[in-house]
């Protein structure tokens, strides 16, 4: 289907977007359909997940002097959006299901909170209720990081369409891939409008107004701003509409199989399995439990291994990884594009915040003391049953 898709694209001699009429764009499809999945309004199609949430919070107004609240454990670039927006991001605790601790989150409010990040980690749905509650209460802004939980739901509500904007990556380790790519999801016209001029810095000269004679249903009118180049190709567009298509049956099987190997490991003692805060959304490729210990974690990682099982101990993966707040230098550093250009020295922001390695100690203890386990679409039930084996086995000598 991929080659079928990119071929059109081939033949058709339109790799830009807005080179002919909107309706025959790959780019505008995507956005059709991912609309049409998630039950929003608007969606931008743009070359990156982490465009998608510089967009979004760029639609929102998020700028110098504003406090952006992000969890611990995601990767980087959900900082790095929130430094390009010249905003201070304030890291806070995530709990037993690896992502944000609502109580955590309310703890960290204070008056130059502009806006919260839930990221949807590993697949993974955020506890929505509990956030968006807090959310509002504060008259804060929510902005999904869906980069790893595309497909997923919660509560019956497609991830991305329950805070005030939700941001999709394409990227190649994705579930759906375009090898680069991501897509912002919003009902909101006032963020769609200012994310649109910001994604393309010609957005306003496509035409006298634009958005009327693109038909993007936008109510909102702004006069121009400078903006990025973020646009979507469309042999990228093309190959994330022939990976969407598959989404469902990917994630339906993804959680029989993990229905499956969870059904035959839950009653092991001194195993903990990852909370999920909506087993029916959870995307699903990631088997994530809990030893008593980091050593039993460490010990039960090799021996595991050992049984031909590939996984990791989450914390301890022989590199730097930038899932984990304590390894984003820059951040921890205060390190910005510029000295004359810094969020933390801005003379607009009047907070303080400070950094240090050990500062979310519960998420540190989490994620030293977790297995994580990757399954794929390519696994069958003899897989499932051969894992569940491994892991009875090695837990029977720990």
């Amino acid at each position: 289907m991929e080659k079928e898709y990119v071929l059109r694209v081939l033949q058709k001699k339109r790799l830009f977007r807005y080179g002919g009429r909107q309706d025959q764009s790959e780019a505008y499809a995507l956005e059709q359909m991912y609309k049409e999945r998630t039950n929003v309004k608007h969606g931008l199609a743009v070359n990156a997940g982490t465009s998608a949430l510089i967009s979004a919070l760029i639609g929102a107004g998020v700028g110098p002097g504003d406090e952006v609240i992000i969890p611990s454990y995601t990767y980087i670039a959900t900082a790095t959006a929130v430094l390009i927006a010249r905003a201070v991001p304030v890291i806070v605790e995530v709990d037993d299901s690896l992502t944000m601790d609502p109580q955590a989150f309310e703890a960290a409010i204070t008056t130059y909170t502009k806006a919260v990040i839930p990221v949807h980690m590993r697949g993974v749905p955020c506890q929505m209720d509990e956030i968006l509650a807090i959310a509002d209460k504060a008259s804060l802004t929510v902005i999904e990081d869906v980069a790893q939980a595309n497909g997923g739901s919660y509560k019956g509500r497609a991830l991305g369409s329950l805070g005030h904007a939700g941001c999709l990556s394409f990227q190649q380790y994705k579930l759906v891939t375009a090898g680069e790519g991501g897509m912002l999801l919003t009902s909101d016209d006032s963020i769609y409008a200012r994310a649109s001029i910001y994604h393309d810095s010609a957005f306003t000269f496509w035409g006298n107004n634009r958005f009327a004679r693109w038909g993007t249903e936008s109510s909102v009118d702004f006069d121009p701003f400078p903006g990025e180049n973020y646009r979507m190709s469309e042999l990228n567009a093309a190959l994330a509409m022939a990976q969407s298509q598959r989404i469902d049956s990917l994630v339906d099987r993804l959680q029989r199989l993990k229905g499956r190997i969870v059904e035959g490991i839950r009653d092991i003692p001194n195993i903990r399995l990852q909370r999920i805060p909506d087993p029916a959304g959870d995307v699903s490729y990631s088997l994530v439990f809990y030893l008593p210990t980091v050593a039993q974690a460490q010990r039960f990682s090799s021996e595991l291994q050992q049984e031909g099982i590939p996984n990791g101990t989450i914390d301890n993966n022989g590199f730097a990884d930038r899932h984990i707040y304590k390894n984003w230098t820059y951040v921890m550093n205060k390190v910005a594009i510029s000295d004359k250009d810094n969020p933390w020295t801005n003379e607009h922001y009047k907070g303080h915040v400070e950094y240090a390695p050990d500062m979310c100690p519960r998420t540190l203890d989490w994620l030293s003391r977790a297995i994580s386990v990757s399954l794929h679409q390519s696994m069958t039930d003899e897989d499932a049953d051969d894992l569940i084996e491994a892991v009875r086995k090695v837990a029977a000598t720990i």
